[in-house]
């Protein structure tokens, strides 16, 4: 007792009365029982494990000014080098317009209303896009519109002659398809109004930019359904085409290609959605058609101006799904007859 005594009497205060002390600039947690002087436990800094440890401000704010006067410095020197390249595809682009514009338009639903005959073979998709072009043009909207057609088509070529060469040799190096998807993964993911900065800061405004930032974000599909319908080829037929004496430009020509057709139409129709999902905001710098009464009525709150544009393009996207969807099932339905 003596002992305990004096234990509660020493001024160190080995005895808790649930107070927290501080003893040779260190923190001392009692709680509540008589403890040694030598037991007490010491309190750790658990900030790091809460705040996830980052770069110095001055640092990276130091890192993001490097890289914008380096891109800033990049596109002085070579934009209007990079620009003369694209000299074509602006012409190519403007011929694509006029000829929509220009054209009277009962030749345009004549060779529209062609087209989707000769693809689907189908009175109903036939009707679906006269009853949809007409509705476009009753309601003023047949010169948007067909700015809007003249872009995705010249989109839909342009993703075509890049992504089919792109999608051949994926398939058949798996090298090259390792290095390639990465890079898919990131311009399918990245956010869309993302594209136009680089662009905008390298070429401007204009129709070719926001061609070139919609051709960007539409092709990834284009590329890897080629890779997928040429790998998907049966191999019997491949070693078939070899006992001929096939070489593999010509199996490449006349084997693979037309079986990986379907699924290449499929990419194809992909290709033409995320076309058109991209027009509202490719119309932000400058790209003409029915993007731009969309952005015009979300400035202005113009709620009917927005709905019926809008629809307008849900219009010619469905046109567009259902012809290149129908000619992909008949594709289909013709290779199954011939192989089968």
């Amino acid at each position: 007792m003596g002992r305990w005594r004096d234990r509660r009497k020493d001024p160190r205060g080995t005895l808790s009365d649930g107070i927290a002390r501080r003893r040779d600039g260190r923190r001392w947690f009692l709680a509540g029982i008589p403890t040694l002087p030598g037991r007490q436990e010491k309190v750790s800094d658990m900030s790091w494990f809460q705040d996830f440890p980052q770069m110095d401000e001055d640092a990276l704010r130091g890192l993001k000014q490097t890289i914008d006067e380096a891109f800033r410095t990049f596109t002085r020197a070579h934009g209007e080098g990079i620009e003369g390249l694209f000299a074509p595809l602006q012409k190519f682009l403007l011929i694509s317009e006029r000829l929509m514009t220009q054209t009277p338009w009962p030749i345009i639903v004549l060779i529209v209303l062609a087209i989707a005959w000769a693809a689907s073979r189908s009175v109903k998709v036939v009707l679906g896009a006269l009853v949809a072009l007409m509705a476009i043009g009753y309601f003023g909207m047949w010169d948007d519109s067909m700015r809007t057609v003249s872009m995705i088509f010249v989109c839909t070529v342009m993703s075509i002659a890049i992504g089919l060469p792109i999608g051949i040799c994926m398939a058949r190096s798996e090298r090259l398809q390792r290095l390639v998807n990465p890079v898919l993964d990131v311009m399918q993911t990245m956010p869309s109004f993302v594209y136009l900065i680089p662009v905008v800061m390298l070429l401007g405004i204009g129709r070719v930019p926001g061609l070139i930032a919609v051709v960007i974000y539409a092709i990834p599909p284009m590329i890897r359904m080629t890779n997928l319908g040429i790998r998907l080829v049966d191999k019997d037929v491949l070693e078939a085409a070899d006992a001929f004496g096939s070489s593999s430009w010509q199996k490449l020509r006349n084997v693979q290609l037309p079986l990986a057709l379907p699924t290449i139409m499929a990419g194809i129709n992909q290709t033409i959605m995320m076309a058109l999902a991209m027009v509202v905001i490719a119309s932000m710098i400058g790209v003409q058609g029915l993007g731009q009464p969309v952005l015009k009525a979300i400035a202005n709150q113009y709620f009917t101006l927005g709905i019926f544009n809008g629809l307008a393009i849900v219009a010619i996207a469905i046109v567009f799904d259902r012809v290149s969807q129908a000619y992909g099932k008949r594709l289909q339905k013709h290779l199954e007859v011939v192989h089968g």
